[in-house]
C-alpha cells in the first residue's frame, strides 16, 4: 500500500479559521495604519489554529514564507484574517491567510494583504505520529492556492539551504566585546 493511500485527506474547509478584530489606537503605528508586527502576529495566531485543525497535533511555526501588504488598515476599521492548509510535506502544512480590511462605517472591504506560514507537527509522547494528512481543495479559489504548492514548497527549501549556509556565515558575538 502506497503512502498516499494510508494517509487520511481533509478538504481546506476542514482547517479554515477565521478571526476578526476591531483596530485600535494602541494598535496603529505613526501613519495611523495597523502596525506590520500586530498583523504578523494576528497571522501567526489564525494560521496555527488552521495547522492544528489539520494536524490534530503540536505544531510550531518553522516560517513565515512571504506577507504582501496591499492596502493598509485604517484605525477603526476592523482587520479579518482568513486561514486553511493550503498544501502539505509529511509532516509540514502550508497554511495561507488572506487578511482583509474593513471600514466600519462605511462596510467597504478590501484585500489588506495575503500570506503563506509553514508548520511542522511535531512529536510527542502522546502524539507520536506527524505523517499529516493529506489536503483537498473544494473551491476555485482554494485549487487556486493549492496548485501553486509544489512551487512555493521547492522555493522555501532552496531557501532553507541558503539561509542555514548564511546563518553559520553570521558572527553572533556580542557588539561590545567585538
Amino acid at each position: 500500500m502506497t503512502e498516499k493511500m494510508k494517509r487520511e485527506t481533509k478538504k481546506c474547509i476542514q482547517t479554515k479559521v477565521v478571526q476578526t478584530h476591531r483596530v485600535l489606537p494602541s494598535d496603529l503605528n505613526h501613519h495611523q495604519t495597523l502596525f506590520g508586527g500586530n498583523l504578523m502576529s494576528l497571522i501567526d495566531n489564525t494560521a496555527s489554529i488552521s495547522a492544528a485543525r489539520h494536524s490534530r497535533g503540536v505544531t510550531v511555526t518553522a516560517s513565515m514564507d512571504s506577507l504582501d501588504f496591499l492596502h493598509p488598515i485604517y484605525g477603526n476599521h476592523s482587520v479579518c484574517i482568513e486561514s486553511y492548509v493550503s498544501g502539505v510535506g509529511k509532516s509540514s502544512m502550508e497554511v495561507f491567510c488572506k487578511i482583509m480590511g474593513e471600514d466600519l462605517m462605511t462596510g467597504e472591504r478590501y484585500l489588506a494583504a495575503t500570506s503563506f506560514v509553514t508548520f511542522v507537527s511535531m512529536k510527542t509522547e502522546s502524539h507520536l505520529n506527524v505523517l499529516v494528512p493529506l489536503i483537498e481543495p473544494t473551491t476555485e479559489e482554494e485549487r487556486l492556492v493549492c496548485e501553486g504548492y509544489q512551487q512555493r514548497r521547492e522555493k522555501r527549501i532552496n531557501n532553507r539551504d541558503f539561509n542555514e549556509r548564511f546563518a553559520n556565515a553570521i558572527s553572533y558575538e556580542a557588539p561590545w566585546e567585538a
